[in-house]
């Protein structure tokens, strides 16, 4: 009989008291959505002429561009930020007080400052002809030093024996670190890194503040350039529209790390012990076979 020590089990009258609960929760939550799509009806939002901007080749064409230049900003940013973030993460775990404080200034400095601001700031004082590089930087910056704390926390949480057997056999810190401790903490840090890295595609919007013509960017051109149909400008049908982008973007990122998280599950648990294999007790005894 399995006991759960963190609350009792609900009793009879509990559950269905539950069971009201969530109805009554579903139902609200469906009354707001009708009432949010009952307004937008009386607007004038779905009007069919919002719409047919979005079946001219030339639109489609422009939107598959800007979600290229929007994954593509986004791969260079992972990559820049995972490695930006094992770096500062080995500093902050150095041996070194210098090394050690330095790379906690950075990280907590980096974390601290505002995104937005940071990226107008590359973007105003170095990259104004390269918009791309002050959104990019801006990322790997804030990404990278969230990215560092992931890590450091992941390490610190594994045993402290592993390290005190690994010195004792005569390993140094780094063969420690690469061989012994950062292979273990990947594992555990895995869903923290993917949902990081979510956030950094998701941020990936910002710079249409700065002119960068990435999705979000091309989604509001497309709202500010359309010819209003009664008096209605077509912003909810571009937020409908590039939303649900980002939707399914972050859901098939989020996708690929279950996948990688089961994966590595099946990993350590290796293959199957072997069977046992049975024991005849007449042999055992010494009876041996008839002459």
């Amino acid at each position: 009989m399995s006991t759960n020590v963190l609350f009792d089990a609900p009793g009879p009258k509990a559950r269905v008291r539950n069971r009201v609960y969530g109805v009554l929760a579903a139902l609200a939550i469906l009354g707001l959505i009708a009432f949010i799509l009952h307004r937008l009806d009386v607007t004038g939002q779905f009007q069919h002429g919002l719409w047919d901007t979005y079946q001219y080749n030339d639109t489609q064409e422009r939107i598959v561009e800007g979600l290229l230049t929007t994954l593509k900003t986004f791969a260079i940013a992972a990559v820049l930020s995972l490695a930006l973030g094992a770096l500062l993460a080995a500093g902050r775990l150095s041996d070194h007080a210098p090394v050690r404080w330095a790379a906690t200034v950075l990280v907590e400095f980096f974390r601290a400052m505002p995104l937005l601001i940071m990226i107008f700031l590359l973007y105003a004082a170095f990259f104004t002809t390269k918009p791309m590089w002050a959104l990019v930087i801006g990322l790997t910056l804030y990404n990278g030093s969230v990215q560092a704390e992931i890590f450091r926390s992941g390490i610190k949480a594994l045993p402290k024996g592993q390290n005190e057997a690994a010195y004792a056999i005569g390993l140094r810190k780094t063969q420690v670190m690469t061989g012994i401790l950062v292979p273990q903490a990947v594992r555990s840090m895995l869903p923290s890194i993917i949902s990081q890295l979510v956030v950094t595609l998701k941020d990936t919007s910002l710079g249409f503040i700065i002119l960068y013509e990435e999705l979000l960017f091309v989604g509001k051109s497309f709202a500010q350039q359309q010819v209003p149909v009664g008096g209605v400008y077509p912003f909810i049908p571009m937020v409908i529209v590039f939303g649900s982008i980002y939707v399914v973007l972050c859901l098939a990122l989020s996708g690929i790390a279950n996948w990688i998280e089961r994966r590595t599950k099946r990993s350590r648990k290796g293959a199957p012990p072997a069977p046992p294999v049975a024991l005849d007790l007449g042999n055992a005894a010494g009876a041996g076979p008839a002459a």
